[in-house]
């Protein structure tokens, strides 16, 4: 699509692009630009891992004087 095309139907290429098309726009025959959507962020939500994930009862127990050495400390 020709700069000019693109200018004269802005609304409808935003459209097209919204609905996952990406559009290139060329000028004298050469791309110059793309049209692409924006990733939309997923919205997390409370309890999303519950059930999925799981803690040692330990996880924050102090680390023996072998694994302190294992870490460098």
């Amino acid at each position: 699509m020709n700069i000019h095309e693109a200018k004269t139907h802005l609304s409808k290429l935003i459209e097209r692009v919204a609905a996952g098309e990406e559009i290139v726009i060329s000028k004298a025959g050469k791309p110059v630009a793309k049209l692409v959507p924006i990733p939309q962020k997923k919205r997390l939500r409370l309890g999303m891992w519950k059930g999925k994930i799981w803690m040692s009862p330990d996880f924050d127990a102090p680390l023996s004087p072998e694994e302190l050495k294992a870490w460098g400390y």
